[in-house]
């Protein structure tokens, strides 16, 4: 899509850094150079805001990424490009069909109502819960891993669903401040809402996240 619309060397396109580098490659891929802007720390997509202030004259295009099954907010990035004159290009999620995301909602909503000591995702008007992530609170990573390890220990499958932002890797590291994408690949948590999880799982879930009530610490 980028290179249909002319999108080439020269031009600098405006992508998120919170997970999806294949996003940041295919810029690059296009002759063109990513530039990161910071997420939102409810949505984990594209902040308009953050996205208004890394605009220059070499700007041609936004690349939305739409993330965990919640939509960004879409209508005021397509604001900041209309202001500026930018293509806005939408990256979305692979289509769920509807009784699987209905389970799904149901799960979270259960998870929603029950989890104490870390703080439950955004649900955002159309969450598919593609995962449903939640934060773990403290003082970085370390807490959230620690949690992570005490959940499998206890047989939770969970995951930190972003490992490394994408302007830290070596091919595309840019000196540049994005304290709420940090601050997500510190501290999300994925937890399972798969569609075959029965109501004793997530009542498995709950207990062991509530038990270790996101205190735990990073061994010294």
């Amino acid at each position: 899509m980028l290179r249909a619309a002319g999108v080439g060397v020269g031009d600098e396109v405006i992508v998120p850094a919170f997970g999806n580098v294949e996003v940041a490659v295919a810029v690059a891929q296009a002759g063109a150079q990513p530039v990161f802007a910071d997420v939102d720390p409810l949505t984990y997509c594209l902040d308009a805001a953050a996205v208004e202030t890394v605009v220059t004259a070499r700007t041609a295009a936004v690349v939305v990424v739409h993330r965990f099954g919640r939509p960004a907010e879409i209508g005021r990035l397509h604001d900041v490009g209309r202001r500026h004159g930018l293509l806005v290009v939408e990256r979305r999620e692979s289509e769920t069909p509807y009784d699987e995301v209905a389970r799904r909602r149901e799960r979270a909503a259960f998870l929603d109502g029950r989890l104490s000591g870390v703080r439950t995702p955004d649900a955002g008007v159309g969450h598919t819960y593609q995962q449903y992530v939640v934060r773990v609170p403290g003082n970085g990573r370390p807490d959230r891993d620690a949690f992570v390890r005490a959940l499998r220990s206890r047989g939770i499958e969970c995951r930190a669903p972003v490992r490394t932002a994408s302007h830290r890797l070596p091919e595309f590291r840019q000196c540049v401040a994005l304290p709420e994408t940090e601050r997500a690949v510190d501290e999300t948590l994925a937890l399972p809402v798969d569609a075959s999880l029965t109501k004793r799982d997530m009542q498995r879930i709950v207990a062991a996240c509530n038990a270790l009530d996101g205190l735990l610490q990073a061994a010294s």
